[in-house]
């Protein structure tokens, strides 16, 4: 991949079809769901051994059902998973739904006031033309997403209580885990996983709950196995802080990822 420029970012072209087609194709083989497959792949052992950070149904899904029943089979499913407790605290925001353009739910805590009082949480967001600038110059790419992110982090015991929610039929509950509508939370999220990941810098990239692997031939060892040791050393790291990636949407030693909304090759 040729040094990328701002404006070339910010550019337009366009692709045969035939070609974007074998590309596609291409990628659909090196998604994770598709190499546990197939045992020959030089990846297979690899994520067949971290399945324990990898898994093919997320945590807690939110039922797609309605009004009330919806909140209640949320907090129920989270109450199991140990992310929510019944709570006795004397602040309480509003839990209600709201339909999204697929016809399904969507669960909103009113946390408005809560926000207005939190100091900003300053973390700069990572640049996409550096993120793409990093990854440039390799021939084997990886991409692993991380699952339900805010739901990973723990909440500090004295904040616990103030993220109380309301539920129509008369629950209180609180999390214990960042919640989503908490306006610190990207940034929170985004400090923990750079701050985790920065001694990988030289192969792995991370933006929010992406984090990009990119390997080449070294030292005499072939790209796939400077790939493997790198994606080895990104799990040590998943699992020593119990981090978890969504397998149906890791793609594993692909020649060409998509990446903040580019095609990343070696090309």
């Amino acid at each position: 991949m040729s040094e990328t420029s701002p404006e070339d970012l910010n550019s337009s072209s366009e692709m045969d079809e035939d070609v974007l087609e074998g590309f596609t194709k291409q990628r659909v083989t090196r998604l994770g769901s598709e190499i546990l497959k197939n045992p020959e792949d030089p990846v297979y052992p690899l994520v067949n051994e971290s399945s324990d950070v990898m898994s093919k149904h997320p945590p807690s899904q939110l039922t797609p059902d309605r009004g009330c029943e919806v909140i209640n089979a949320f907090f129920a499913e989270k109450a199991k998973s140990d992310m929510v407790r019944e709570s006795k605290s004397p602040h309480s925001k509003p839990t209600f739904c709201v339909r999204k353009p697929n016809g399904q739910w969507r669960l909103v805590h009113a946390y408005n006031k809560l926000n207005n009082t939190m100091v900003p949480a300053q973390m700069p967001i990572p640049r996409k033309d550096v993120l793409l600038k990093n990854m440039s110059g390799c021939t084997l790419y990886s991409a692993l997403d991380l699952v339900d992110g805010y739901y990973q982090i723990l909440m500090r015991e004295s904040d616990i209580p103030l993220t109380a929610v309301s539920t129509p039929s008369g629950m209180l509950w609180e999390w214990l885990v960042i919640p989503q509508g908490l306006s610190n939370a990207p940034a929170t999220f985004n400090r923990l996983v750079t701050q985790l990941f920065r001694p990988l810098h030289t192969f792995d990239q991370t933006y929010f709950d992406d984090i990009f692997v990119h390997s080449r031939a070294d030292d005499g060892q072939t790209a796939m196995a400077v790939h493997l040791k790198h994606i080895c050393r990104v799990c040590e790291v998943m699992r020593a802080n119990k981090l978890y990636a969504n397998i149906d949407k890791c793609v594993f030693a692909a020649e060409e990822i998509k990446a903040l909304g580019c095609f990343v090759s070696t090309g």
